[in-house]
């Protein structure tokens, strides 16, 4: 995502000093060039995990939604799910299995929190390291 990030800012640089004099009078045509950048930024500062109301809710920009607590059967921690709902970019984090076969990753600042409230809820759920 930074690399993303990096290269659009890079790439935005370059066509405003190529033809800076039509970004000047024109202020308009940045407007278009600003809105992917908005839609980068916004995962990087908006992203948050939290229980609530025995539910937890994940919130990843502008993806977001919550877990029934008596759904999750399952978490594996430290691993990285590459493929299905991923609404984390990070790795390392923890594979939540709940319901009969869904699956979601997520990788929230601190692994062992998350783990150590969970099963305070529901004690049937299984860690996996």
């Amino acid at each position: 995502m930074l690399y993303m990030l990096m290269g659009y800012v890079v790439l935005l640089v370059g066509f405003f000093c190529l033809g800076q004099q039509a970004f000047t009078q024109n202020s308009e045509l940045l407007l278009p060039m600003l809105v992917p950048l908005v839609l980068i930024l916004w995962p990087l500062f908006n992203t948050y995990y939290q229980i609530r109301a025995e539910k937890p809710i994940y919130r990843p920009g502008y993806v977001h939604g919550e877990i029934d607590i008596n759904s999750i059967r399952e978490i594996i921690k430290g691993k990285t799910m590459w493929i299905r709902f991923k609404p984390s970019l990070a790795t390392g984090g923890l594979i939540i299995k709940f319901n009969r076969f869904n699956e979601i990753y997520l990788a929230p600042k601190n692994n062992e929190e998350l783990i150590a409230d969970l099963p305070k809820l529901n004690g049937s759920i299984n860690i996996i390291n």
